[in-house]
C-alpha cells in the first residue's frame, strides 16, 4: 500500500469515529444499484476496505439492475442539492455528469497511483473528461456471455452451441424436453442485453460498431439487422409465458434451479451462481453467444465522485483509492463475476469462468474486438440508448414485425440524435 494511503488513512482515524457516516463528515454515502445476493456480497468486500480504515459507509441501495432508477433518484438529489459522496455509474452517464459540471476532479489520486499506467483506454475514455479522471473504474464486465445448466443440457445431449444454428437447435430440444429453452426477464434493458449479443452475432464485429457505435444508417437498415431481429423473434418463442417484468436474478435463478436451459446475461450472472454454492464447469457452463466467440462486448462499472465542495474530499480520495488497489480489484471481482478494471491484477485467485474472461478481454483488446456496449450505455448517448431500447422491446413483445423493426430503429435513432 502505498505511502498516500497509509497517510490518508491515518488522517480519517484520527478524525472520525469508527463507523461514522457521512452526517457527521467521517464517512461516504454511496448511491448503487446492486441489490442482488451476489451483488451485495461483492459490494461487501468495498465496504469492509473501507470500515476497516474507519470510514463510515452509509448505503443507498435503489434496486433496478439497469441502474436507471437510481440515475432518476440521483437526478433529484443533485437538484436538491445533496448529491450522495459517490454514485454507482455507466459509460455516457458518466460523461454527461462531468459535462454539468457535478464530478470531483481525481487527477491527485489518479496520478499518485499511476491509474493512466493500468486502465485499459476503454475504460479512460469513460473514466476521463478533458483529462481529468472523475470515476474509479471497479470492474470490467462483459455483455456477451450465456449461462447453462449444465445437468440440463447433458441430460438433454445438448453439446455448447459454436454457431446461432447450434443454439438454435439446443433451444428446439430443450422444448420437447418440456424444459423452459431460456430464461429471461422482460424488462427493457434486458431485451437490449440479449439483442446486444444476437445483433453481434448477425452483424460481426464491423456491422456492430457501424450500427451501434457510428449509428451508420445503411448498417442499420442492413439485412443483417434484420436478421437479428428474426433471431430475437426465436429467442421470443423459447422464453416463459411469465417472463414480463422478471428480475434478471430471478431469471438465473431459473437456470440455478434447473428451471430453464440458459440464460443470456452479462458476467454479473455468474455472482448469483456463486452465491448458491455453484461450481463453473461442474454445475453450470459459461460461454461467449455463438457467432461472437472472437468478440467482447463490455461495459464497466465506475464510481462517480460528486463534488462536495470544490476539491475532492479525504473520504473520496480514499474510496477511490481503495477501488482500485490490486487486492480490492482481485477480492472484489472474484465475488462480482466481472473481471478487473486494471490490467496487472493475477488471475490466481479466479475460478475457470473468471479466467476465461479475463483472457477474453486480454485477446479481444489485443485484436481490436473490444466493443463498449450498446446496451449498457458504452457505444452512444442514453437518448440513442433509450431510443434503442423502445424498438427492441416493442419487436420483442410482438409489436412489431421484423422488418417494421428495422424501418423504427433507423427513424428513432435519427430522432434521438
Amino acid at each position: 500500500m502505498r505511502s498516500y494511503m497509509k497517510t490518508t488513512a491515518i488522517a480519517l482515524a484520527l478524525t472520525a469515529a469508527a463507523g461514522a457516516a457521512k452526517a457527521d463528515g467521517h464517512g461516504v454515502e454511496v448511491l448503487h444499484w446492486w441489490t442482488s445476493g451476489g451483488e451485495a456480497a461483492a459490494l461487501n468486500v468495498l465496504k469492509g476496505d473501507l470500515e476497516g480504515q474507519g470510514i463510515g459507509w452509509t448505503d443507498m441501495p435503489v434496486a433496478g439492475g439497469g441502474g436507471e432508477q437510481a440515475m432518476t433518484v440521483l437526478r433529484a438529489r443533485v437538484t436538491a442539492g445533496n448529491a450522495p459522496t459517490a454514485v454507482q455509474g455507466l459509460g455516457f452517464d458518466i460523461i454527461d455528469w462531468a459535462n454539468e459540471g457535478a464530478l470531483a476532479n481525481l487527477n491527485s489520486v489518479a496520478i499518485a497511483e499511476g491509474w493512466d499506467d493500468v486502465i485499459p483506454a476503454a475504460l479512460q475514455q469513460f473514466a476521463k473528461v478533458d483529462g481529468a479522471w472523475v470515476s474509479a473504474p471497479v470492474n470490467v464486465h462483459s455483455t456477451n456471455w450465456v449461462w447453462a445448466n449444465k445437468a440440463v443440457l447433458d441430460a438433454n445431449g445438448i453439446a455448447v452451441p459454436e454457431t446461432w444454428e447450434d443454439f438454435a437447435a439446443a433451444l428446439e430440444a430443450l422444448a420437447a424436453a418440456g424444459v423452459t429453452p431460456i430464461a429471461h426477464g422482460g424488462q427493457p434493458w434486458q431485451d437490449a442485453t440479449v439483442f446486444d449479443a444476437v445483433a453481434m452475432s448477425a452483424l460481426g464485429p464491423d456491422g456492430y460498431q457501424a450500427a451501434f457505435v457510428d449509428l451508420d444508417p445503411e448498417a442499420l437498415g442492413s439485412d443483417a439487422m434484420k436478421e437479428a431481429f428474426d433471431r430475437m423473434a426465436v429467442i421470443r418463442a423459447n422464453v416463459d409465458e411469465n417472463f414480463s417484468g422478471r428480475d434478471w436474478n430471478l431469471a438465473t435463478a431459473m437456470v440455478i434451479n434447473g428451471e430453464a436451459g440458459f440464460q443470456m446475461m452479462g458476467d454479473w450472472a455468474k455472482g448469483e451462481f456463486l452465491n448458491a454454492d455453484k461450481v463453473p464447469g461442474e454445475d453450470f457452463l459459461c460461454f461467449r453467444f455463438p457467432g461472437t466467440q472472437d468478440q467482447v462486448t463490455f461495459n464497466a462499472d465506475q464510481f462517480m465522485m460528486f463534488d462536495q465542495g470544490g476539491e475532492v474530499s479525504a473520504e473520496q480520495a480514499a474510496l477511490a483509492t481503495a477501488i482500485l488497489s490490486p487486492s480490492f480489484q482481485s477480492a472484489f471481482n472474484v465475488v462480482k463475476g466481472s473481471v478487473p478494471a486494471r490490467t496487472d491484477v493475477s488471475n490466481a485467485d479466479f475460478d475457470a469462468c473468471g479466467k476465461q474472461g479475463m483472457a477474453d478481454l486480454a485477446a479481444a483488446a489485443e485484436s481490436g474486438n473490444l466493443y463498449g456496449s450498446m446496451a449498457h450505455g458504452h457505444a452512444n448517448e442514453a437518448s440513442v440508448k433509450n431510443a434503442m431500447y423502445d424498438v427492441i422491446t416493442a419487436h420483442f413483445n410482438g409489436e412489431f414485425d421484423s422488418e417494421t423493426a428495422v424501418d423504427e430503429l433507423i427513424t428513432a435513432v435519427e430522432i434521438a440524435q
